[in-house]
């Protein structure tokens, strides 16, 4: 099982991107979801999270201005990133707490990374 992002590409600053991530095939149940990502030159950092009763979490510099949410029948996650700076310009990777199978137990999962790019 793979997680698939999608969602990254060029956008001017004050401009928005909508990122989402699904697994590559139907699994059992996911707990938490998580967006991270990793600048030029920066070590990856958690930029939102999500358990399944729908707590949250948020890096400071995003509070306010991205929102992570989840579609549980689809198994899916969204990060919606309004009021983009340049500083946000990364690879950013979705990661699961999933459990594959129902006899299995949950683990992480990452999926691939999408960049984005915020830029005039």
């Amino acid at each position: 099982v793979q997680l698939q992002a999608s969602g990254g590409g060029l956008v001017q600053p004050g401009g928005s991107l909508r990122l989402s991530c699904a697994p590559s095939e139907n699994v059992f149940k996911i707990n938490t979801w998580a967006w991270y990502r990793q600048g030029p030159g920066k070590q990856r950092e958690l930029v939102a999270s999500m358990t399944l009763a729908g707590s949250t979490n948020y890096e400071d510099s995003v509070k306010g201005r991205f929102t992570i949410s989840r579609n549980n029948a689809q198994k899916t996650v969204y990060l919606q990133m309004n009021g983009l700076k340049p500083d946000d310009t990364a690879v950013y990777y979705c990661k699961a707490d999933m459990m594959v199978a129902r006899n299995s137990w949950y683990r992480d999962y990452w999926g691939q990374g999408t960049l984005v790019t915020v830029s005039s």
